[in-house]
């Protein structure tokens, strides 16, 4: 499995950026409370009764919704009939119309395309801009494009999936339930790189038993002297599962403190243990091992240890060696063909579901002509 990016049909420079949206959106909140501040004070006592109503369920700092906005501009303007002289009150009406409702209504639609991404583009709001290899001016410029994921086995694509993240790390799972529902059931093994050795994608894996080839960050600078000398990495020290301490290079034991939790964005849990030693005065590995003024201190997920220890064991055992190699020869040869050879670096189509398609007739158009190519290296073979 491995994932690359094609960029969209949709124009470089439209783009919407999610935190411009929210900041923006906080500064026109700002200007409508204020609107209605300086309304609430222009009118008479007894007429303040009428809009501070509404005012106060709002409270000073809460969020205004384009439909509450259009209920408060709608009560304004039935105000109006009764004051059709009150040009303070026609020009806050004319402001409300003419600029923040549009503008609010405008930043509800992007946040709503936006989702949880980051940005989208004008010209196709399913294209998120991201970082490419193909970068001709080399100031790593982001363009609106897809990732896209396939699986491969003997250089045939089994498997393809869209998606609107740049990165990798939390495509496996969607990935892996679209190839479930086009082949009908997992495979039984998973060779990915390490920009999928997460510990949601590790715990899923595991749970769907599926044997997982899959690199984790840190694997290669594990080989590294530099890493096996370094004194203060975690993994360079010893654990004790029956006192639950971690004990340093210098024998110093580290106890359990607490245990916090982190939820991700996609709702899996990762359990963090904090550990930290009684006294480091006077240590002499203290410089190399941490900057801290006090006492050293770590959070460590067990959990992702023993992923990662497993991953470890299965990667440096003969079977599993082979089973990397693979990988380059795989998807590598895949999108190579596909990019280079075929030239598909730009979507012709927008849209999820016809970039989609369009994905789909270039896996099917690939599939045939290596079918192909095999079958006359087959015919030429028994022709010799």
């Amino acid at each position: 499995m491995d994932g690359t990016k094609i960029e969209a049909n949709a124009n470089r420079y439209t783009f919407v950026w999610g935190k411009a949206v929210s900041k923006h959106k906080a500064k026109l909140q700002e200007n409508v409370h204020a609107l209605f501040a300086d309304i609430e004070a222009a009118e008479h006592q007894e007429e303040r009764k009428f809009q501070g109503k509404d005012l106060a369920e709002l409270g000073e700092s809460c969020e205004i919704s384009s439909e509450k906005l259009e209920h408060l501009t709608q009560a304004l303007e039935s105000k109006l009939l009764d004051k059709p002289k009150d040009k303070p009150l026609k020009k806050a009406i004319r402001k409300l119309r003419k600029d923040l409702l549009p503008r609010l209504l405008k930043y509800e639609q992007y946040q709503t395309l936006l989702g949880d991404r980051n940005s989208f583009s004008k010209t196709d709001p399913d294209a998120t801009f991201m970082r490419m290899k193909e970068d001709h001016m080399r100031n790593g410029q982001l363009k609106p494009g897809y990732n896209v994921q396939i699986g491969t086995e003997n250089q045939f694509i089994l498997a393809y999936s869209l998606h609107r993240r740049p990165t990798d790390t939390r495509c496996l799972q969607p990935h892996m339930e679209k190839a479930r529902k086009i082949l009908g059931k997992l495979p039984q093994t998973v060779i990915a790189d390490a920009g999928y050795g997460s510990e949601e994608n590790y715990a899923y894996l595991e749970k769907e038993e599926i044997q997982a080839v899959v690199k984790y960050g840190s694997y290669h600078k594990e080989k590294s002297k530099a890493w096996k000398e370094n004194v203060g990495k975690i993994e360079n020290w010893t654990y004790t599962e029956t006192k639950d301490t971690w004990t340093c290079p210098a024998g110093e034991a580290l106890h359990f403190r607490k245990e916090s939790k982190e939820t991700l964005q996609s709702g899996y849990e990762i359990y963090k243990r904090h550990y930290r030693s009684q006294s480091c005065e006077g240590c002499p590995l203290k410089e190399r091992c941490t900057k801290a003024a006090g006492n050293r201190e770590v959070v460590v997920s067990l959990e992702r240890l023993r992923y990662q220890k497993q991953a470890r064991d299965i990667l440096r055992s003969e079977e599993g060696y082979a089973l990397a190699v693979r990988r380059m020869t795989e998807p590598e040869s895949v999108f190579g063909q596909l990019k280079n050879n075929r030239g598909f670096r730009r979507f012709l189509l927008r849209g999820m579901e016809k970039v989609t398609l369009e994905v789909g007739w270039l896996s099917l158009a690939h599939n045939l002509l290596k079918q192909a190519a095999n079958d006359q290296k087959r015919r030429a073979a028994v022709l010799q």
